[in-house]
């Protein structure tokens, strides 16, 4: 019994890390198709505004909000005053956001040094049978949770969601039924922004932030979501769930890196088998 809640933890733990760093981009790579290459420095800037706030004597939760409005207010700058020039340009959007993503983490480190800052979130631990588990893992786990439920209600069940999928799927036709597409980019692309500081926030306390955290996830990311399909959250949703089952069973039983390995390894027999993503067949959804 001890044993199987100790695999269940671990891999309802990765789920949660799976499901905070590729929120975000399924935003902005899955709806909006940016693909943006800083998107993993999104992730350490909101690590770094979480644990300036901790240190300024802020409460850590308080800090997780701060720290997605932040980088949230960051990425309306980003898309004003780079993407928005590059939509249906992927080259130069790749050229521009790789350029952006050394930018950023130069200028991190020339600020900040390169050691790791960290912040603590002092909760402590609960004991089942042999093992104990720490209660910030199960506070991530009700964090991703709870997060993307939000997500997708507020895709599927509000207007703003329907004017974004509407405006995604079909510009033109949004255009003309009087949507404003330029201000719906900006704010659908500020909001992919803010998961993502959220997400790097809510690591702060495991992981800490050091300016090339961004590397250390961004491909986990990108193949969650790519390995989802054309179906942003509910590919999401899927691969998360393949992936974290499969990394939990097997850095329990042999490492991390393994784990790590084989699912990289599924990833891509499964897209050799499913080019289209685990949702490549489906029609409908979010």
């Amino acid at each position: 019994m001890d044993q199987v809640a100790n695999y269940l933890f671990q891999i309802g733990f990765s789920f949660s890390i799976f499901i905070l760093i590729s929120l975000g981009l399924a935003v902005i790579f899955g709806m909006m198709r940016v693909i943006n290459l800083a998107q993993g420095e999104f992730l350490m800037l909101g690590a770094y505004f979480c644990t300036l706030c901790s240190h300024a004597g802020i409460n850590l939760w308080l800090s997780f909000i701060l720290s997605a409005l932040a980088v949230g207010v960051f990425g309306i700058i980003v898309e004003r005053f780079i993407i928005r020039w590059l939509y249906g340009r992927i080259i130069d959007t790749l050229l521009a956001t790789w350029g952006l993503s050394l930018l950023l983490v130069g200028g991190v480190t020339t600020i900040f040094g390169p050691q790791t800052e960290s912040v603590a979130a002092p909760l402590g631990n609960v004991q089942v049978g042999a093992f104990g588990f720490p209660i910030y893992g199960l506070v991530m786990m009700a964090i991703a949770v709870a997060l993307l439920g939000a997500v997708y209600a507020f895709w599927r069940f509000t207007r703003y969601g329907l004017i974004v999928r509407g405006t995604m799927q079909n510009p033109t036709i949004s255009a003309a039924l009087g949507v404003n597409r330029s201000l719906v980019y900006m704010l659908t692309f500020a909001f992919g922004s803010a998961l993502t500081g959220l997400a790097g926030a809510v690591l702060a306390p495991i992981v800490g932030a050091y300016p090339t955290l961004g590397i250390v996830y961004v491909a986990k990311a990108f193949i969650t979501v790519i390995t989802g399909g054309h179906l942003p959250l509910i590919g999401t949703v899927s691969a998360s769930g393949l992936f974290s089952t499969i990394d939990g069973i097997v850095a329990t039983v042999s490492s991390s890196v393994i784990g790590e390995m084989t699912v990289l390894f599924v990833a891509i027999i499964l897209l050799r088998l499913l080019p289209l993503g685990i949702t490549g067949r489906m029609t409908r959804g979010v």
